[in-house]
């Protein structure tokens, strides 16, 4: 897919440090949270990439970081011709026409002051940009394409639903046609029968348009209905990007097995004989992350190799790639059962629906964090 279409959007080694200084009368610099620590992304015309990971994966970042929201610490990021990484903020004005944003919190990202035509007629303004007819017509027409009554034009953000909200800001989104839209969670503050309206729109408008979206998320049973590629982050590393159906159906680095194991089936037996992954202990710190592989301190296939050697992303099938020494080929619940067995301190498992089986002996007395 990625060949056969104009490639929109291309990150390659993308960092993004924050420091930590000291406290005291002078500031001194200490250390560096990694939040992004050199990942690689591709996204062509019409294409949905999905960015999932647990909290504090670094996933908004990066997000952030492609449309210099956050300026990157290193890498370069091209969007559809422009390396906005060698731009300064006051030249990216043509980087934001073809680049715009739709925030998690539709509540924070609206300004109550502003009128909906306000908001959703910005960028025009901004850009300088005057439509066919006007811009009140055009701000008329696209809130009519998302669903919103025309007639609200003069109405202020309090007046509206948070899925309305969410709305207005996909449209302030869409307003100059960009060829990207970076969706930072943009249904998890809503409820799920919004969520599914939302998503429906979202496609409709990627069909409609071309749009190319980076989408964020940690819920993959949303990822799922939109994305066609998935990209799967830990700790500021990209671990594991394959097409939507091979992530789902036949993953292979041991951290998409336990996200997967985590995700619900709505099935009752099923879910009730079901086997899931629980990952011990917290996620390490990004200021000092664990040598080697970033996720060996809680994975249940770590070896003396994965302490001592970075694991590099490597094609193990076209369009699949997997950054681990060891990765995973068996069917999740074969994964799942074998966990049982591991006395590592690394790994407990839980049987759903029964009773919890016992942590191994040497395995620490906190108790694990289910992914």
């Amino acid at each position: 897919m990625t060949a056969e279409r104009d490639v929109i959007l291309e990150a390659s080694d993308l960092r993004t440090y924050f420091p930590v200084k000291s406290r005291g009368l002078i500031p001194r610099k200490i250390g560096e949270v990694k939040a992004v620590d050199g990942i690689d992304l591709r996204i062509s015309s019409g294409e949905t990439l999905g960015l999932v990971g647990e909290s504090g994966s670094g996933k908004t970042t990066a997000a952030r970081s492609v449309l210099m929201l956050v300026r990157p610490t290193g890498g370069r990021v091209v969007i559809d011709g422009i390396d906005a990484t060698a731009l300064k903020p006051k030249d990216l004005m043509p980087v934001r026409r073809k680049a715009q944003m739709i925030f998690q919190d539709p509540y924070n990202a609206l300004n109550p002051r502003h009128t909906v035509g306000g908001i959703v007629g910005a960028p025009f303004k901004v850009q300088g940009v005057v439509p066919p007819g006007g811009i009140k017509k055009a701000v008329m027409e696209i809130m009519e394409r998302v669903g919103l009554n025309p007639e609200h034009y003069n109405r202020y953000p309090n007046e509206f639903s948070g899925g309305q909200r969410q709305r207005i800001g996909i449209a302030r989104a869409i307003a100059l046609r960009p060829k990207l839209i970076v969706c930072d969670e943009p249904v998890s503050a809503l409820d799920v029968s919004i969520q599914a309206q939302i998503i429906n729109l979202l496609r409709d408008l990627q069909g409609e348009f071309g749009i190319a979206y980076l989408f964020v998320a940690h819920d993959l049973a949303v990822v799922r209905q939109i994305s066609h590629r998935i990209a799967v982050m830990y700790l500021g590393h990209v671990v594991e990007t394959a097409p939507q159906h091979v992530i789902y159906t036949a993953p292979q680095h041991p951290y998409t097995h336990s996200l997967l194991s985590a995700v619900p089936i709505p099935d009752p037996e099923r879910q009730r004989n079901r086997t899931r992954i629980l990952l011990q202990g917290d996620l390490p710190s990004p200021i000092n992350p664990p040598s080697g592989c970033v996720f060996r301190t809680r994975c249940f296939q770590a070896q003396e190799r994965c302490a001592a050697e970075v694991p590099p992303l490597v094609e193990v099938a076209p369009g699949h790639k997997v950054a681990c020494h060891f990765p995973v080929t068996e069917v999740p619940e074969a994964v799942a059962a074998r966990t049982v067995e591991l006395a590592v301190g690394h790994v407990a498992a839980e049987k759903v629906g029964e009773a919890t089986l016992p942590t191994p002996p040497t395995a620490p007395q906190t108790p694990p964090v289910n992914v």
